[in-house]
């Protein structure tokens, strides 16, 4: 290993709040540390230890996925020269001394986590490594920029001076550049992102003496590179840049893209920038698949959010087998969603699987057979939770709607076969003898102990026109008889057949045979 090489330690722990605190606890490459990285359990540390090759692994005992035991054990059968110290709290003893069993170096206490306490156990597990850069050694080249930058982001104040601060970022103006590395189903080499966005920089800013950039891993999946920049002289060279690099990981990924805000001046503004507008515009990327950058001041002006889903209305659809309506109504709202790019991208997702869900459950309840959606439920979250854009995502729905229909068709068919046929022979024979009462749907559902939507959405399968046109009919038909045999008056007729409103009745008569009761009554018999 190199002389002046900085001793690499990796953060496991499942509290981001302790994660952050221990990153910003000390100034780790004064005191001859650096921070290789963070994760949330054991098992995504394994998959980084891969990556960063730490020299030692500061990992707290219980976690969900692979605590910190588990997590021991495997470091040590794969990578034996890796040194763990352990953080636990007064209960965890029984953890420790199991940890001790499996290799661990040392353990901590939380309760004792201080700054002298840390670096007495790292510096002295340190040592045990050999050849590292002795620890406590000062540095002599200013401010670490990186870890500048990883405070600014996080919240925390730059602990250098203003004169040091200037002496990095000569320039008046800012800008900063994203790409998500790891999201919306996407898993790109961070490693890779940096090498891809330093050699756009070197390349943007070999010709001018007026930029500078610093590239990072800001957070676990997002590279950042920080262009700072003389605003009269390289405005040009930085949009250059960020062309560049966006040109650059599109031609690796077809859908990647990266993100830029607008100028900002002084340091001090950096990391309510990246939290308050960088994060926006790497948002903003789900619902223009088609630009490589997404840039500020270059979107469309945005629209309100949807208003809430009428899920009774598209429930009462579904009950009617009214599907034209229902789900076009959902596609109308999904549009709308779509729209309005600053929705989170995460709730965007859980509305579509929501609905997929109540999908499944009201089918059911309307006496569909939906094991054959129960099968597939799984494998349509799975793909909307991995789309990388929000039309794919709603295609991944909308493919699901299509086969729910089809399975509603397929469970009618069924019924129509069996019991259903069956069921609509009685229905009909009920409303034959019955047509002169004042017959309503609920009436007749209570009779034959059906839910009244199921018994609405049965009609409308077997009938076009449902249970009210059907009984105009009838009744319309038994009018005509009587009107024929030319006795009773026509207010009577009406009154026999069930209308209990003489201008409704004639109103419907008039729709339904093109004349008048009157005028009909006038034809001349066939």
């Amino acid at each position: 290993m190199a002389a002046r090489e900085l001793c690499k330690v990796l953060i496991v722990d499942d509290e981001i709040l302790i994660r952050q605190g221990i990153k910003h606890y000390m100034n780790w490459e004064q005191e001859g540390f650096c921070i290789a990285g963070e994760a949330g359990n054991g098992k995504e540390a394994l998959e980084l230890i891969e990556k960063v090759r730490p020299h030692i692994v500061l990992t707290d005992i219980v976690m969900p996925v692979m605590d910190g035991n588990e997590l021991t054990k495997a470091v040590k059968a794969s990578y034996p020269g890796i040194e763990v110290v352990v953080l636990s709290s007064f209960g965890d003893f029984d953890y420790v001394r199991a940890t001790f069993q499996s290799g661990v170096a040392d353990y901590i206490l939380k309760p004792k986590l201080e700054t002298e306490e840390l670096l007495g156990v790292l510096r002295k597990t340190a040592g045990r490594i050999g050849s590292l850069r002795p620890i406590g050694a000062e540095r002599e080249d200013g401010p670490d920029i990186r870890r500048e930058i990883e405070r600014m982001i996080a919240g925390y104040e730059t602990e250098s001076d203003a004169e040091e601060i200037r002496r990095a970022f000569p320039y008046g103006a800012f800008r900063l550049l994203g790409m998500e590395c790891s999201a919306n189903g996407r898993q790109t080499d961070g490693e890779a992102v940096l090498r891809t966005i330093a050699e756009a920089a070197e390349s943007a800013a070999s010709g001018s003496a007026d930029i500078r950039t610093y590239v990072l891993l800001s957070e676990p999946n997002v590279t950042l590179a920080v262009l700072n920049y003389d605003a009269a002289q390289a405005e040009h060279a930085a949009a250059a840049l960020a062309d560049a690099a966006a040109a650059a990981v599109r031609e690796a990924d077809p859908l990647a893209f990266v993100a830029l805000t607008e100028p900002f001046a002084g340091f001090h503004r950096l990391g309510d920038t990246y939290r308050g507008k960088l994060r926006g515009l790497l948002q903003a990327g789900f619902y223009f698949p088609e630009r490589h950058l997404i840039e500020a001041g270059k979107l469309p002006a945005s629209v309100p959010a949807a208003p809430p889903f009428p899920l009774d209305r598209f429930a009462a659809d579904l009950a009617r087998r009214q599907f034209d309506a229902a789900f076009g109504q959902l596609r109308k709202h999904v549009a709308a969603m779509s729209a309005c790019y600053t929705t989170d991208a995460f709730e965007y997702k859980s509305f579509l699987s929501n609905i997929i869900f109540n999908i499944i459950v009201l089918l059911g309840n309307a006496g569909y057979d939906v094991k054959p959606l129960e099968r597939i439920k799984f494998a349509s979250f799975n793909a909307i939770n991995e789309s990388r854009c929000a039309q794919d995502a709603a295609d991944r729905l909308f493919a699901f709607v299509e086969e729910a229909i089809g399975c509603a068709d397929v469970s009618m068919a069924a019924a129509e076969g069996g019991t259903g046929g069956a069921n609509m022979k009685r229905l009909l024979d009920y409303m034959e003898a019955h047509y002169a009462e004042p017959l309503t749907l609920k009436e007749m559902a209570k009779h034959f102990h059906f839910n009244p939507s199921y018994l609405s959405s049965t009609f409308s399968a077997h009938n076009p026109d449902g249970f009210a046109g059907h009984l105009n009919k009838i009744r319309i038909g038994k009018a005509a008889g009587l009107l024929r045999e030319g006795e009773l008056a026509i207010n009577e007729i009406s009154g026999l057949v069930g209308y209990s409103d003489h201008s409704y009745f004639c109103k419907v008569f008039k729709k339904l045979t093109g004349l008048s009761p009157s005028s009909y009554r006038r034809q001349p018999m066939s």
